[in-house]
């Protein structure tokens, strides 16, 4: 499990590898949290996105999902930066205060179911509401949205 995740606006690809060994840090607007998985984070928004609903999907659902790309490969160290899906940010970008709401739930709900006790204790809905703020950012510049974790 990621301990530091920050989803961040990068204006490219090229941009989001370069914070790879440091972080985002002061230089990109972004939104951290702790103790979630970022690629199992955006999978699920993005299964939520296809397919609004209360209600857990089963967790084969989301293997089917196109997981997001690394932007750097992956080396033994244990960071990882990915690029939100356009979709997905684009989806986030539209979604309604409800919609986040409902998907907040959703998401603590799988979290709770996977990780019991151990799960984070960010508020995700204002995790959502930052990532969604960010994603209006990315869109109305041409930018992406990324994640960078540790």
């Amino acid at each position: 499990m990621a301990h530091d995740i920050v989803f961040f606006l990068a204006p490219d690809d090229r941009t989001a590898a370069a914070t790879r060994l440091g972080g985002p840090g002061r230089a990109f607007d972004s939104v951290a949290c702790r103790f979630v998985e970022p690629d199992s984070a955006i999978t699920e928004w993005d299964v939520y996105f296809e397919e609004p609903s209360a209600e857990l999907p089963p967790v084969e659902r989301l293997h089917r999902q196109p997981q997001p790309e690394y932007v750097t490969a992956p080396l033994n160290d244990g960071v990882e930066v990915f690029a939100v899906p356009p979709r997905v940010t684009r989806a986030l970008a539209d979604a309604s205060p409800a919609a986040l709401e409902e998907l907040a739930d959703r998401w603590t709900a799988r979290l709770r179911s996977q990780d019991g006790d151990d799960m984070t204790d960010d508020d995700l809905l204002a995790v959502l509401r930052g990532v969604a703020r960010l994603a209006v950012a990315a869109v109305a510049s041409g930018g992406g949205l990324y994640s960078w974790s540790y």
